[in-house]
Parts: structure tokens; C-alpha cells; sequence
């Protein structure tokens, strides 16, 4: 602001030949140093100078911390004579959305002021300024060059690139609380995801926006803004996308209209709670009803699914039990089993209402990144397969089985009903069509909208229950109990080990192999225990003892090193939401994978469609980078990748490029047609207007 009434106070006499340096010309830009003298005055100490670039329709460049990607421009001036040191001043910058990544700078024309101080006033100086910026539109062009501009002694000013500076030198945020605005407080929560921060300002706010710096490497989203106290008081939340390992002070540059301001900002403690809460649209029932249909549809499909087998022997299972028994008890069993599909629903439901309101990540089937839930599954799924290839029995008291007989196996209704939930629990893995858009609507609602929703899975997954229930005589046209059953038990049983065993892959992954072979150890010992019949009830409590144990491993270990993934046809490279622009701005096209251990239909995508020809050949060829996201165990970044998508499980595929840069989103379930024509797309160029 100095800088710009330093320039409004000077002589302006008649205008003489302007001092510029000639013009580095590009498709995206032209660029020229530009001096407000056209001549060094007698013990004149300073020069007041611009970087002047025009950019091109629909190209931008960048401000001094430009985001999650993109560089900001840089002059060294190492050439230069008669120069001690040169300020290089950032006008306000503008907030655009380029690969579907917040980014800060300028678009059109700016002018960054220079304040050059000289080694000797008065005296003749020549600037060379070597350049580097990025600009960017589609795709982004690196420009190196060098300018060279020569002030001799004498006087005069350019009154049109004094004004031009000036104008741009207005622009530049003020420092400090003598703007009227002041920071009131400033807060990172604990998992580092999100920044707040409160202000407040002599004059009302009208139409603001806030930059945050924090180091070189931070970024962050797109800002919650809300106004109070009749507009004095601005509250502002960012998603933290990135965050820095420097240990540099918060700065958050407020931009109001004609306004900026740049302010230092202590962090605290404490969190500061909004104003007011944002008011969510109402959904019509219309929609919610629609929204219900498809979540219903979701649930139906999740029983035809890769990652449903366990779940479909366990109906097999009951469904042969039930013979003998009488068409009530047969359609009771089955509702029971339907409610309890339906309470683990309620239960997740309510779960996610719990973790949305601390602020934590809410997402479908992210219990199976929680080790001990994995371990308690594996100890379950152990103990049943066991059961059913005949280690153990469980033989009750004969007073209990003959009052069970005679209420005709009522209190097997508790059975029942765990088998239903059990068979939820299992299918949560997986994502089905019409799924991922049901859960994504559910989660990011109401809590009305959370709770429909998650019903309306639950009734798509129970319809087999239901279907049995209204006709329970098809119970009985199963082939009569004998010794077939032998083998249907054993080959339940080695569906039931086959899923435990994919279950100890998965905990390796998101534990380490250490704690996996641990609990793998203890669970051996606990079968081999039960099979010792001699043993007695010892051999019970020593099973209690080592089942314990197995679920004492996560809970005590650090997550150590995952097992190595095996060996694919695909030469993947880590996800790096920052990477994906960065590669796009060059001309690849960009296809981004997340996936997890956990997540059957991502292996079904990867198997079937992702490690064959011709995607394999596809994503192999030049100018094409396949980018695998892990979510095996948490991670934040990306949580919120997906988030921006409206997404909170997997599996979920994108494909960015040149005729792409915001992505295309493909179907949950992939098909060789669907992901070629999408990289084709990506992969068109689109041309800039000049």
C-alpha cells in the first residue's frame, strides 16, 4: 500500500520515451518489465519497476502459495547492475478450480510490483531478470526467460506504467491490524483435517474470501465462509488436503472487494464453533423415495456379489435346519434372520450419525480397517468352520433339548437372528451397483435421509428372508436330511475357512504380517485344543484364554509392515491427488485406482477387467499413468479424495487428461468398453482460445 502512494506522489511531467524491456511472446502469455522513471534522478535510491504479464483467454498463473499444485512465478536477478536488492510484491489473487484442485493466482493481466533499491543512488542500472513462471489452462507450459531493461541517469516518468503499477500496487493485501481486521482465533483439529479460524472487521464483510498459508507444502479446499454480527464477523473452515512438515506461522490473506489484508494467526486449543449452522436443502419425498428404491436395489444385488459367498452358506445352512420343523417356526426363523439384517443396518446407521457428529470419517465398509474387528470376525469365522467340519460339538443338557423339541425350537429365534446380522456384517465389503450413489446421498443428509436409506439396503439384502418367509414350503421341497448333508457341511465349512483366510490376508495388510501370524499361531492352537476331546471343560477354558489373546493382538501391537502385494501386469505409482494435475498439465492421461485388501469387488475390477488385455495394454502405453490410491488401512487424503466425488467406499475409478481435467467417474463394477472409452476421452486435447 506504501509502495502504491509512493507512486501516486511522484512528479508526473511530460511523458518521454517509456522504459520497458522487450516482450517475451508465447501461445499462452506476454510478459515485460516495465519502470515507472524512464530515467535514474540525481540521489534517487529506489526504482519502482513491474513484472507486467497478459495472459490469453482461459490461461492463469499463480500467487505466492498457489495451492495444492502449480508454482509461483520467481526472478532471479543474478546480471543485474547497480542493484542491492529487489521486493517482489503479490497483488491479490483470485481463487480457480483447475483438475478439480483448489488453486490461487491470477488470470487475464497482473503487474507484480518491484521495488528496486540500488547499490549507488543516483546512478545508472540495468535489470535482468532471468523468469520462471507456470501457466496453465488445459494443460500447463513452464516459461523460462530473460528480460533485460536499461535506466540511465536522468528524469521523467511513464505516467501510463506508473498508473499500471500502481493500480496492481493497490491491490496488494496491507499487513497487519491497522486494516480493521483482526484475528480473533485460529484452530486445527487433532487429526489435522480441518483449519478454522474466526475474524472480525471495523467494516462489514460483503463479499469475502480467505487464503491460509502454512508452510510451502500445505493446502487446503474450498473454504466454508459464514458471516455474523451483521456481517463484522467472518467464520472460516478449509479441509486441510495437505499439510506441512515446516514449522511456519499461519497466515491468512482476506480478500473483500477492494480489501486485502494478509494477518498472522495463532493457533489454539480450543475449537470455534460456527455461528450458525448451515441449513441443508430439504429433499422431497419424491426423491428420497426414488433414492430409497435404489438403495433397495443395492441391497438386493449385494447377494449376488463375489464378496457374499459366506453369507449365501449361511442361508444354506439355515434353510437345511429348518426341515423338520413346522411352516411358523420355518417363517419365523427367516424373519428373525431378516431382522437381524435390518438391525445391523439400524445399528450402522446410528454408528455413523455418532462419527459424523465428532467429526470423524464416515464411509461404507470402513469397519474392516479396524483390526480388532477384523480379528473378532476371524475368530468367529474360525470357530464355525471348525464346527461345521465336526472338531467340536455343542451338545445341550437333555432337559433343554426336550423343552425344545416341544416349543418346537422357539429359542432358536436368537440364532436366527444372528445369522441375519452376521450375514451383514459379511456383505458391507462390497459395493454393488446403484449402491454407491444410495450411501453417497445417505451419508452427506440428514439424519432421516441416513436412517431411510440404510433401511432401505437392509430390505434389498433380507428379500431372500423375506422371500422364504412368505413361502416357507419351499423349505420343505429340499432334498430329505441324510448323509449328503455331511458334505454340505464340510463345504460350508471350507467357504467359512476360505473367508477367514482372505480375512487373515486382510489383517495383514492393515496390521502388519507380525500381528497376523500371531493371531493366525493362536487360533491354530485354540482348533487343535478342541480337538482333544479328552481334555474336557479344561480345553474350553484354555480356548477362552487363547481366543482372547488373538483379540488382544491389535489392540496391543503397532501396525507393522503389510504383506507385499503380488505381482501385476500394471506398473501402478502411489496416489497423489497433487501428482494427477501435475501429469494432466503435461498431456497424460491419468487413470486412479482406489482400492483396499478388504474390498472383493475391487479385486473382482482388477481381475476381470484392469489386469487384461486390452485395459492391461491400454494403461501400458505411453502417455498413459495408472495411479493406485490404498485405502487397506485409513488414510485421510484419501477420505477426501473420494469426499469431493461424493463418495465414501469403493471401489471407485477415474480418469483424468487434457479433454478430461476434472475426471471421469466410471461405474462401480468395471468393463473393459467403459474404462477404453473413458482414457479416449481423457486423452483428447482441448485447444485454448487465443
Amino acid at each position: 500500500m506504501a509502495f502504491a502512494v509512493a507512486l501516486a506522489g511522484m512528479a508526473l511531467p511530460g511523458r518521454v520515451d517509456a522504459a520497458t524491456s522487450e516482450t517475451h511472446s508465447s501461445v499462452p502469455a506476454e510478459v515485460h518489465l516495465i519502470t515507472a522513471e524512464n530515467g535514474v534522478a540525481p540521489g534517487r535510491e529506489t526504482v519502482s519497476a513491474g513484472l507486467d504479464v497478459q495472459l490469453k483467454d482461459g490461461w492463469k498463473t499463480y500467487w505466492r502459495s498457489p495451492g495444492e499444485v502449480g508454482i509461483a512465478p520467481s526472478i532471479d536477478w543474478e546480471g543485474s547492475e547497480n542493484v542491492e536488492g529487489v521486493e517482489f510484491l503479490w497483488p491479490a489473487p483470485d481463487r480457480f478450480r483447475a483438475f478439480g484442485i483448489e488453486n490461487f493466482g491470477y488470470k487475464h493481466e497482473v503487474v507484480f510490483p518491484l521495488s528496486v533499491t540500488l547499490k549507488e543512488p543516483g546512478e545508472p542500472v540495468r535489470l535482468n531478470a532471468s523468469v520462471n513462471m507456470l501457466v496453465c489452462s488445459d494443460v500447463c507450459v513452464p516459461e523460462n526467460f530473460t528480460l533485460s531493461l536499461v535506466l540511465p541517469a536522468g528524469s521523467g516518468i511513464d505516467t501510463d506504467a506508473a498508473a499500471r503499477i500502481a493500480t496492481f500496487a493497490r491491490t496488494v493485501p496491507a499487513e497487519g491490524e491497522g486494516t480493521g481486521i483482526k484475528v480473533e482465533g485460529a484452530h486445527v483439529d487433532n487429526d489435522a483435517k480441518t483449519l478454522t479460524a474466526s475474524l472480525r472487521s471495523d467494516t462489514p464483510f460483503t463479499n469475502p474470501d480467505v487464503f491460509p498459508e502454512m508452510g510451502d507444502l500445505a493446502s487446503f479446499g474450498t473454504p466454508d465462509i459464514r458471516l455474523d454480527d451483521e456481517g463484522r464477523s467472518l467464520w472460516v473452515q478449509f479441509p486441510v488436503l495437505s499439510s506441512s512438515d515446516e514449522q511456519k506461522p499461519l497466515q491468512l490473506t482476506v480478500v473483500d472487494g477492494e480489501r486485502a489484508a494478509t494477518l498472522e494467526a495463532g493457533l489454539s486449543d480450543a475449537p470455534l464453533a460456527p455461528p450458525y449452522e448451515q441449513k441443508q436443502a430439504a429433499v422431497g419425498l419424491g426423491e428420497l423415495a426414488w433414492i430409497a428404491l435404489i438403495a433397495l436395489i443395492g441391497g438386493l444385488i449385494l447377494n449376488v456379489m463375489p464378496c457374499v459367498l459366506p453369507v449365501l452358506s449361511i442361508k444354506l445352512s439355515s434353510a437345511v435346519k429348518g426341515q423338520g420343523q413346522s411352516l411358523s417356526r420355518i417363517r419365523g426363523g427367516f424373519l428373525m434372520s431378516a431382522l437381524g439384517v435390518l438391525a445391523f443396518m439400524w445399528v450402522l446407521a446410528t454408528a455413523t450419525l455418532i462419527a459424523r457428529s465428532v467429526g470423524l470419517s464416515v464411509g461404507w465398509g470402513l469397519q474392516f480397517q479396524n483390526p480388532l474387528f477384523l480379528t473378532v470376525m476371524i475368530v468367529v469365522l474360525v470357530l464355525f468352520a471348525a464346527n461345521l467340519f465336526g472338531v467340536f460339538e455343542i451338545n445341550l443338557p437333555s432337559s433343554w433339548q426336550t423343552r425344545m423339541a416341544r416349543a418346537d425350537g422357539e429359542p432358536g429365534y436368537a440364532g436366527d437372528f444372528a445369522t441375519g446380522a452376521f450375514a451383514a456384517v459379511l456383505a458391507t465389503p462390497c459395493s454393488a451397483p446403484f449402491l454407491g450413489t444410495a450411501v453417497a446421498f445417505a451419508l452427506s443428509g440428514r439424519p432421516m435421509d441416513i436412517f431411510v436409506i440404510f433401511t432401505a439396503l437392509g430390505v434389498g439384502l433380507a428379500l431372500p428372508y423375506f422371500a422364504v418367509a412368505a413361502k416357507p414350503g419351499l423349505v420343505r421341497r429340499l432334498p430329505k436330511p441324510g448323509k449328503w448333508m455331511l458334505l454340505v457341511k464340510v463345504a460350508l465349512g471350507g467357504l467359512l475357512a476360505l473367508t477367514a483366510t482372505w480375512l487373515f490376508w486382510v489383517l495383514a495388510g492393515v496390521a502388519g504380517q507380525r500381528a497376523a501370524m500371531i493371531v493366525g499361531l493362536l487360533l491354530l492352537a485354540a482348533v487343535g485344543l478342541l480337538m482333544i476331546r479328552k481334555l474336557g471343560a479344561l480345553r474350553w477354558g484354555a480356548v477362552t484364554v487363547l481366543a482372547l489373546g488373538a483379540l488382544a493382538v491389535p489392540m496391543v501391537m503397532q501396525p507393522g509392515a503389510a504383506l507385499d502385494a503380488p505381482a501385476e501386469k500394471t506398473q501402478w505409482v502411489a496416489f497423489d491427488r497433487g501428482d494427477i494435475a501435475r501429469r494432466v498439465s503435461s498431456g497424460e492421461v491419468v487413470f486412479v485406482d482406489v482400492t483396499a485388501d478388504w474390498c472383493l469387488t475391487c479385486k473382482a475390477n482388477k481381475a476381470l477387467v484392469i489386469e487384461r488385455n486390452p485395459v492391461a495394454e491400454a494403461l501400458a502405453s505411453d502417455g498413459v499413468t495408472p495411479m493406485q490410491a490404498d485405502w487397506t488401512r485409513p488414510d485421510p487424503s484419501i477420505s477426501r479424495y473420494l469426499e469431493s466425488f461424493g463418495r465414501f467406499g469403493i471401489p471407485f475409478n477415474a480418469v483424468y487428461g487434457p479433454g478430461a481435467p476434472e475426471g471421469v467417474v466410471l461405474p462401480e463394477l468395471l468393463s473393459a468398453d467403459a474404462v477404453l472409452e473413458a482414457i479416449e476421452k481423457a486423452a483428447r486435447s482441448k485447444v485454448a482460445t487465443n
